[in-house]
This record gives structure tokens, C-alpha cells and sequence, in this order.
């Protein structure tokens, strides 16, 4: 995986460097800002940003939505120190793909990594019950209600969950998992969405999916 990382702290980026390497990671360049953070995704089109939130010049959350918007392609995951529920929720609204804590142990941080090579969002199981809880407040009602079947409904509520792996999916609904892939890829054609993390986002934003059927 070819990866740019973003981080104003010198030693932590030569620190995660040298473990992206050692289990054969490519490191592309590392920024010290948001907005070298930009830069060098145009030129080095990384697979990968790993984000932090806190930068001077530009910050993390603002950096992801311009390399998000110009750069779908590239998938950004936020690795900070923050476990702050307004930043993750502002995290995956503003396109990232994932959010991870500092704190992580390595072998989750790995895991994390590989279900990215996968589509599946880096969002473990305890940030994403934080995320539906925040999707069961009240809000307004879903935006274009019929556009998804009640099946493609039922994946995307096992989305928000937090079950997000192919084989998890088909395991818990019962089903192939190409049958997954497919209601996944209409999903996104349907919303007009990039990737998982997006439409978790999207359900999120919208509350697309009703919290007392989860």
C-alpha cells in the first residue's frame, strides 16, 4: 500500500514510518501540515493519507475535504489522539474512510489497513456505535426515501453498525457474498457515493436508515 502521512509531530511520523515500512508498506512522503498534506497527494497520488486532525496552516478536517473533493480516489483515514464524538462525526462527513485512534494497538492498526485494500471503512466496532447513537437522535426526514430497496436498506443499517467486512455482511443477512458486493455497488450508484465510508456518513447526515429497526 503506497501511503502519505500527515502529522505536524516529527518524531511520531518517523515513528509510524518505520512500522509501515517493516510490514512492507511503500511511504510515499510525509507532510507536516494540512496544506503540504494537499500538495503532496496531487503529486504523489497515494493510495493512503493518514491524517491527523490538529496541524497548523490547514487542519486535518479541511485537508481531507479538499483531497477527498479533487482526489475521490485516494482514500483518506484520520489517525488522531482526539476521541472527541464532534470530530469522528465531522470526520466521515467530511469523506474520510476511516478514523482511528493513536492509541491503537499495532496489530488493530494493521487490520485496520488491510480492510481499507478491501473498501471496508477503518471505523472500529466501539466508533461506530457512536455513530448510530448519533444517527437514532431525532432529526428530519430521510432524503429520497425510496431510492433504496428494503434489502439495500438492511445493508446499510449493518454498515452504520459497524459490520462492514463482505463476510460479516453475508454472514449476518444470510446471503452470498457477492449478493453483498452487489447491493453495495447499487447503494453507492443509487446515492451517488465513492465508498462505505461515505454512505455511512450519508445515513448520518440524512438519517436515511430508521434507528428502531437496528
Amino acid at each position: 500500500m503506497r501511503i502519505l502521512i500527515a502529522d505536524d509531530h516529527a518524531l511520531f511520523r518517523d515513528s509510524l514510518k518505520s512500522l509501515l515500512v517493516a510490514r512492507g508498506h511503500e511511504v510515499l512522503g510525509e507532510a507536516r501540515d494540512g496544506r503540504q498534506a494537499v500538495e503532496l497527494a496531487h503529486r504523489l497520488r497515494p493510495d493512503v493519507v493518514l491524517m491527523d486532525l490538529s496541524m497548523p496552516e490547514l487542519d486535518g478536517l479541511s485537508a481531507t475535504k479538499l483531497i477527498v473533493a479533487d482526489l475521490p480516489e485516494v482514500k483518506v483515514v484520520v489517525l488522531t489522539a482526539s476521541d472527541d464524538d464532534q470530530n469522528l462525526f465531522e470526520a466521515i462527513k467530511s469523506g474520510a474512510q476511516g478514523y482511528v485512534l493513536k492509541n491503537l494497538e499495532a496489530a488493530e492498526f494493521f487490520s485496520e489497513l488491510e480492510g481499507l485494500s478491501r473498501g471496508e471503512p477503518a471505523l472500529s466496532p466501539a466508533l461506530a456505535r457512536k455513530l448510530m447513537r448519533e444517527l437514532a437522535k431525532p432529526a428530519g426526514s430521510r432524503e429520497d426515501p425510496d431510492a433504496l430497496t428494503e434489502r439495500e436498506l438492511d445493508v446499510l443499517r449493518c454498515l452504520v453498525e459497524g459490520v462492514t467486512s463482505n463476510r460479516k455482511l453475508a454472514h449476518r443477512l444470510g446471503v452470498s457474498e457477492n449478493t453483498v458486493k452487489f447491493h453495495v455497488r447499487n447503494i453507492l450508484d443509487k446515492l451517488h457515493l465513492h465508498n462505505r465510508a461515505q454512505v455511512v456518513a450519508f445515513a448520518l447526515r440524512h438519517r436515511i436508515v430508521d434507528p428502531t429497526k437496528t
